[in-house]
């Protein structure tokens, strides 16, 4: 029988990074402009601008009795009206990127286009791009302080490129409230384990948005006959005698680990996103953009 997957080389930082600029020039500027006009109400992402503490300038106003705030007497001068100046109001707000290093990323099957570390690396940095070029703050957990660049994506990429091993879960205590969090994976452990990691991102009161990258190999089990499977992360081997008697339950399990973290995203109020790597990472793109600026009852659905 034919070999219907393998283990991938890691793939090269800059090579993802090409591909990942391509991804995001598919999704229109007036796309990320757009969502961002959408939520000017609270304190979030994407530009939330409101009246209160800050340094920049906010806009004039009609002067009424009894306001606190510093009546512009340069302003009012223009005419007969008493105007005062309003500051923006200022709330600290990056957006972290993270895709998973771990070995089990550099699966893919004859079906796919790329391994699944391809793919979440380019997903990576083609948001990375479209953030930076809308003037957000970005940052890599473990690799990055939060900063503020139009050549967001290249800045990351480089610090990718000279990082060397990364870890297989950076610490994400240190993210706090009004942030939100990208984390690209194939979320194979156990839920168990993946929600004890995510957890202190719901104490604090972070916004996550998973996006789970599938090889399609992995959902269908396309495995008959005598088929020796490997273990990525310890090198393990089983030999299965028929391969396709253990498809059923394979099935079962792998979509009811989804299920269950999907519901668990939800009850949260996260957003949770299935990209295939024999699909568009463009499709991943706009799902998780309009994740991104929906309310809440959008959060946690699952879009495949």
């Amino acid at each position: 029988m034919a070999r219907i997957g393998e283990v991938q080389a890691p793939v090269a930082t800059r090579d993802a990074l090409a591909r990942g600029r391509l991804r995001a020039s598919l999704v229109p500027d007036l796309l990320v402009e757009a969502r961002r006009i959408v939520n000017t109400v609270i304190a979030g992402w994407h530009g939330r601008r409101k009246r209160g503490i800050g340094e920049n300038f906010w806009q004039f106003r009609p002067y009424v009795e009894g306001d606190a705030s510093r009546i512009d007497w340069r302003r009012s001068a223009r005419d007969d009206h008493t105007y005062v100046r309003d500051r923006e109001w200022e709330a600290a707000h990056t957006v972290w990127l993270w895709a998973d290093p771990s070995p089990s990323m550099l699966y893919k099957s004859a079906g796919a286009s790329v391994s699944k570390e391809s793919r979440a690396l380019v997903l990576t940095l083609a948001l990375a791009e479209l953030l930076s070029r809308s003037g957000e703050r970005i940052a890599w957990p473990g690799l990055t302080d939060p900063f503020t660049a139009r050549n967001g994506a290249e800045r990351i990429a480089a610090q990718l490129t000279h990082a060397g091993k990364l870890p297989a879960k950076p610490d994400l205590s240190g993210i706090r409230r009004f942030c939100d969090i990208v984390v690209v994976s194939d979320f194979l452990d156990p839920v168990e384990d993946t929600m004890a990691w995510l957890d202190v991102l719901a104490r604090h009161g972070v916004r996550a948005h998973l996006i789970e990258v599938a090889d399609p190999a992995e959902e269908t089990f396309p495995y008959a006959g005598r088929t020796e499977f490997t273990d990525p992360e310890t090198g393990d081997k089983l030999t299965a005698g028929r391969a396709e008697m253990l498809g059923d339950d394979y099935r079962l399990l792998y979509t009811a680990r989804r299920q269950e973290l999907a519901g668990w995203c939800k009850r949260l109020g996260w957003s949770f996103t299935v990209n295939h790597t024999d699909r568009l990472a463009s499709e991943a793109l706009v799902r998780i953009h309009m994740a991104m600026t929906a309310e809440s009852s959008y959060a946690g659905k699952i879009s495949a």
